[in-house]
């Protein structure tokens, strides 16, 4: 049996005033995803447990067959596993945004989406002026890079994800507990290194948003995930811009496949993310493919470009990966996204999201199209999400 996982990240939505109360979904034009409804069947999973954030962390645990409940132990981790940083046992690793701060609001938790070279060189600037013994500046891509911290073992802190608040006032959203105080001050003291930096006075005069703060979050430790192939029996390679997916898909033992022009961002390269798949296909008993255009449209509140993602996802990816399931004589397909990025919203929410699935011994139900609503009037809600995986793998529709 040969399977693909398709994950557009963040794509489930709610109705868009501006395409008469569709979807994203709804509003793009998937024909392949819609083939996937109408020839096999439409689900819906709970990929965030009650009382958890709704991060991708956390669903995209779920979505490859892991109780968050148990297995999370943070996201920077995570990232961490991507970066192959090895932490200590008392050490934490925290996920660093480059981030646009006003006079005291987050004006953009991607600093305008940053440029790797601009990145890295601030990033470097800070780990001379900033870093130590103890501390450490990792980076990362784009506007995401790490921060591990040695001797950790008193903090216990709590902290905001930057893009659950856009917009808003960041004093009831600083680290609070213990050792709150460390990560306050790195904080501030980016602030006054990265205000008048030369970079960001470039992108000023390019009217383009400065990275003048870094936001520190989702810290913990390192996670122990069991090995994939040793649980389920199935050989994956994964495909992603990101190195959140990245870390979990090393955490539990896929391949990782590179492909060149994977940027996490709109402008990817959708095209050679579907070739990659295809070509895996005759390697691996599965390949997965991440695709995190349509969270970052979301939190972009750009409902046009989050349906142009979803119809390149289609037509790049989703279509060649179909194609070449269909020359094997046993195969399966699932297509879902973590969780909702609604466009309103801008953040993520932790409704429950629709998952197609079609192929071998998968019966068909009466769904016609790839939707939200489509997903919530199948028979088949998937809680807990991590279920799902296991369902898709080993038993199905089957007759």
């Amino acid at each position: 049996m040969k399977y693909a996982l398709i994950v557009p990240d963040g794509a489930a939505d709610d109705p868009l005033a501006d395409y008469n109360g569709q979807t994203a979904f709804e509003a793009a034009r998937i024909p392949h995803m819609d083939w996937i409804a109408a020839r096999g069947r439409m689900g819906l999973i709970k990929t965030v447990p009650e009382g958890m954030t709704p991060g991708s962390d956390v669903a995209t645990l779920s979505v490859v067959g892991y109780d968050p409940k148990i297995h999370y132990t943070g996201r920077a981790p995570l990232e961490a596993v991507a970066k192959k940083i090895s932490l200590e046992q008392d050490e934490l690793v925290f996920r660093c945004n480059l981030v646009t701060l006003g006079e005291d609001t987050m004006e953009d938790f991607s600093a305008g989406h940053i440029s790797q070279p601009e990145a890295e060189k601030l990033i470097a600037d800070l780990q001379r002026q900033l870093g130590d013994e103890r501390i450490r500046f990792h980076v990362g891509v784009g506007y995401r890079h790490l921060i591990t911290v040695k001797n950790a073992g008193d903090i216990k802190v709590e902290c905001t994800p930057p893009h659950d608040i856009p917009g808003q006032p960041i004093a009831g959203h600083l680290p609070v507990g213990k050792g709150s105080d460390l990560v306050r001050s790195l904080m501030t003291r980016s602030r006054e290194i990265l205000e008048n930096h030369e970079i960001n006075q470039t992108r000023r005069d390019l009217g383009e948003n400065p990275a003048n703060s870094i936001w520190l979050w989702g810290q913990g430790s390192m996670p122990r995930l069991p090995n994939f192939r040793q649980r389920f029996g199935v050989r994956c390679a994964a495909i992603t811009a990101v190195d959140l997916f990245r870390g979990i898909a090393l955490s539990i033992g896929w391949r990782m496949i590179d492909v060149p022009g994977a940027t996490g961002y709109i402008d990817t390269n959708y095209a050679g993310k579907g070739q990659a798949a295809v070509q895996a296909l005759d390697e691996v008993d599965m390949v997965a493919v991440h695709i995190e255009a349509p969270d970052e449209m979301g939190h972009n509140g750009d409902a046009a470009n989050k349906i142009k993602a979803l119809e390149r996802i289609d037509e790049h990816i989703v279509g060649p990966v179909l194609e070449k399931l269909q020359s094997f004589d046993e195969w399966r397909i699932l297509c879902l996204p973590d969780h909702p990025t609604p466009v309103a919203k801008r953040t993520h929410v932790s409704d429950p999201v629709p998952f197609g699935m079609a192929g071998t011994r998968v019966i068909p139900d009466e769904s016609e199209r790839f939707t939200e609503e489509q997903g919530r009037q199948s028979d088949l809600h998937i809680d807990p999400g991590y279920e799902l995986m296991e369902y898709f793998l080993k038993s199905g529709q089957e007759g």
